[in-house]
């Protein structure tokens, strides 16, 4: 048996050998570890114990989610732990998806096991470059999974919603970008960057970014969002319908939303809004492939979005996959049905 045992639960895995968790939503106790890829609210909890970066940790306090104690790792800095049957070592690398956002290179037994939570191999404006990392074995995020799924150049959509902006200003109508506070948000700014246009933003989101400055980023000058400054500005507020989103802001309020899943035809219309850019912190189906080929693991798990697509087609390919997430033919069950865990491998 490998020391990389793995369990799936409810979104978390689990390495009992090493009684290390890995981005589990619920609260980890006891002598356990819990390695928190990034502080989006899906892959955090109130642990006892963290391993994060420096900037997962500040941005997981402001949203509630402290731990007891704070294993904080710089990038590329290896440390060991000894919270199970064996002992292991842990180096975060970069993954590319929001400030301070990291992957966990495990060592333990003479094997190693990359973990990457949610990750963007491309270069986003607003968070550190995605390192990817040889290891023997891989567990990776697959969002984007089928190959409908790609992305346009990125360039392109940046100047996409600038155009979007300027043109709803010049029209005497307010432009509402809508996207996630954390990451999301700071993208956006830093796309505006260089555009001369007025901005302001949502309250959550002018409170992260303030946290984003303190870790040395800049951004163009922005506004905090309030009742009587929404005319003559740029608004980035969190996801609503476009109808919500004119009765907050008001009937000239020309909405967008911003999300890989605007790849989809129905995006917009399911938003009710008037435009939908594909701007992901997420790799898409090319860079899924493209990060395989650089990690070269023997052995693949995917997780999450689609990962049972994902891991046909790397078998197809003549990789060694399997889901985590998704229930698959060749998967067993071995009695956890009660606490909706599998034990594979």
């Amino acid at each position: 048996m490998s020391v990389f045992e793995l369990r799936y639960d409810r979104g978390g895995v689990f390495l009992p050998m090493l009684g290390l968790w890995l981005d589990s939503h619920r609260r980890v106790l006891g002598p356990e570890l819990a390695f928190v890829s990034h502080a989006h609210s899906d892959h955090t909890g109130a642990h006892r114990e963290v391993i994060a970066t420096a900037a997962t940790v500040r941005l997981m306090r402001a949203r509630g989610a402290r731990a007891e104690q704070e294993q904080v790792l710089a990038f590329g800095e290896p440390r060991e732990f000894n919270a199970g049957r064996l002992p292991f070592r842990v180096t975060l690398v970069p993954a590319g998806h929001i400030l301070g956002s990291a992957m966990a290179f495990i060592e333990a037994d003479g094997e190693s096991l990359l973990y990457t939570g949610d990750f963007k191999l491309r270069p986003g404006l607003a968070a550190e470059p995605c390192v990817p990392r040889p290891a023997d074995r891989l567990v990776m995020e697959t969002t984007f999974g089928r190959p409908e799924y790609r992305l346009p150049p990125a360039q392109w959509v940046r100047e996409q919603i600038v155009a979007f902006c300027q043109h709803a200003l010049l029209e005497h109508t307010t432009p509402v970008l809508m996207a996630y506070s954390l990451g999301k948000t700071q993208e956006l700014l830093r796309v505006l960057d260089g555009a001369s246009l007025p901005i302001a933003l949502h309250d959550a989101a002018w409170r992260l970014t303030r946290i984003y400055e303190e870790f040395g980023m800049k951004f163009p000058a922005y506004e905090r969002l309030e009742h009587g400054n929404v005319a003559g500005r740029v608004l980035i507020a969190p996801t609503l319908s476009g109808k919500a989103a004119r009765e907050q802001f008001g009937s000239t309020a020309r909405t967008a939303v911003v999300t890989g899943w605007a790849l989809e035809a129905g995006c917009r219309f399911r938003h009710q809004v008037d435009a939908a850019f594909p701007l992901s912190d997420h790799a898409d189906f090319p860079d899924l492939l493209e990060f395989v080929r650089r990690v070269s693991p023997r052995r693949i798990y995917t997780l999450h979005g689609f990962s049972a697509d994902f891991a046909l087609t790397l078998r197809e390919l003549g990789h060694d996959s399997q889901a985590l997430s998704e229930q698959e033919q060749f998967e067993f069950n071995f009695g956890l049905n009660a606490s909706r865990c599998e034990l594979v491998e």
